[in-house]
């Protein structure tokens, strides 16, 4: 079913403190709806299993995630699911595991299904080192069978303080043509306050090399809100990062969490800009890089407008999932590894979220699913909703009348009315059968996104970040 509202231009934004002050909350970042925070223990993987084998009716391809949770050294400003370690053997287990859990998860899917899309995430999946990434490669292939074609989209998170241009090359030949290198800042002060040291000129030989050897996109990851960063420091970062010219960039809010995740507990609060010093890096954020000629696609993710995401955009093939946005949303997302988190048809799922647990349940034959959900009627009506508003823009009522036999006005008539302050503020425009959401509306893209969500009331603010 095409739901498809015309996108917004996706360059065009407009930051205004007041609106951002008022309306930029806490909620959901809305790599799934539901979100993760409503996923079930009593989910069970008989229940994936069924749902697994049932998809194959609809011959969709397959993209995979693979978590590495690996890392050499702690970056302090850090929340993903990540183990600091030099234990070779530990990592070793893992990796039998790992294979395992491929070899289960296969069994489930039919081998026409091939591997569009392939992402390795972290941790640092370059910690692995030459033979061990390209065992698991292999592995793939062997179970599922990777698509070599050009529709292709296989991408990995580098650590660039972990490769050099040989170790690039090596991931090329491998079948990787996207590549994500956690940049952060460039700001030797800032580097030093968050334990990540690696300098321009590291960075630039591993673009070039990447460039040399045929990477179709280069991705930059950047964060705002670290200690010791000023607009003006930023906008320094910013000078060199377009000096690179990265295909696509992702401009992240830092939230510093101590509570939650101890790295950040080496961070000097103090040192942390103030919310309105982190309002001005990112409004000198957004003018540099469309200045510069990049869009913004949606969020924190800007793109040039020949980049996959931009095109995406534009041809309806975009999608928000859990690496944020994305290209291939006509595919199942099978999740591989701790903590991964997988979409098949109308089920989510999530394996075990500690190594610990993880193993011990693949060294019994048993998949390492922790929790999950099945979506029902209503879920999967809201998800779309939510999906063409983080991805478009807008929504088109006809298309959701004629898609899932409702009328719109009606079956949404609440939700609609909590919009109404969003609508007299000129954040969202609301058409004859349709809402859209405005320039002055895209960097508050979550806050229009959660009218839409009936769990809102369910779930502690606090487990939420800050939508700007």
């Amino acid at each position: 079913m095409d739901t498809h509202a015309t996108p917004g231009e996706p360059g065009r934004v407009r930051f205004e403190p007041e609106l951002i002050r008022q309306y930029g909350g806490r909620g959901p970042r809305y790599t799934s709806y539901p979100t993760a925070l409503q996923f079930s223990e009593s989910f069970t993987a008989d229940t994936y299993r069924e749902n697994a084998s049932a998809s194959n009716a609809t011959a969709l391809p397959l993209s995979l995630y693979i978590h590495i949770p690996f890392c050499h050294a702690l970056c302090y400003y850090c929340g993903c699911n990540k183990i600091v370690t030099r234990n070779a053997a530990r990592v070793e287990r893992y990796l039998a595991c790992l294979n395992r859990e491929i070899e289960l998860q296969a069994e489930l899917f039919d081998k026409a299904r091939d591997i569009e899309q392939l992402h390795f995430g972290g941790g640092t999946p370059t910690y692995l080192d030459s033979e061990q990434l390209t065992a698991l490669m292999q592995k793939l292939d062997d179970e599922f069978g990777l698509d070599r074609t050009e529709r292709h989209e296989f991408s990995i998170e580098v650590d660039p303080r972990t490769v050099d241009a040989d170790r690039i090359r090596e991931l090329a030949d491998l079948g990787f043509n996207r590549l994500s290198l956690g940049i952060q800042d460039f700001n030797p002060g800032v580097q030093e306050a968050i334990n990540r040291i690696q300098t321009v000129t590291d960075v630039q030989a591993i673009v070039d090399a990447a460039r040399r050897s045929g990477f179709r996109s280069i991705s930059f990851d950047l964060i705002y809100g670290l200690p010791r960063q000023s607009a003006a420091s930023f906008e320094n970062t910013l000078a060199v990062v377009n000096g690179m010219r990265p295909d696509r960039l992702a401009v992240y809010n830092y939230a510093h969490l101590p509570s939650r995740f101890k790295g950040q507990r080496m961070i000097d609060a103090d040192e942390i800009p103030t919310p309105d010093s982190k309002l001005a890096i990112l409004h000198s954020s957004i003018d540099r890089l469309c200045e510069s000629g990049y869009e913004y696609v949606g969020m924190d993710h800007f793109a040039l407008p020949e980049d996959d995401l931009v095109v995406a955009r534009n041809n309806g093939t975009l999608q928000r999932n859990f690496q944020g946005y994305s290209t291939h949303r006509h595919t199942d997302l099978v999740g591989l590894g701790v903590s991964s988190i997988g979409s098949i048809g109308r089920v989510f799922t999530q394996n075990a979220l500690t190594t610990m647990q993880y193993e011990a349940m693949l060294e019994r034959d048993r998949l390492p699913v922790a929790k999950g959900l099945v979506v029902d009627d209503d879920d999967h009506i809201r998800g779309e909703v939510i999906q063409e508003l983080m991805c478009y823009d807008g929504v088109s009522f006809d298309a959701f009348d004629s898609g899932f036999g409702i009328r719109f006005e009606d079956y949404f008539g609440e939700e609609l009315a909590r919009l109404q302050p969003m609508i007299d503020d000129g954040l969202v425009e609301r058409g004859a059968r349709s809402i859209s959401i405005t320039p002055r509306g895209r960097l508050l893209i979550r806050s229009v996104a959660m009218a839409f969500d009936r769990y809102l009331n369910q779930t502690a603010p606090e487990n939420y970040s800050k939508a700007i």
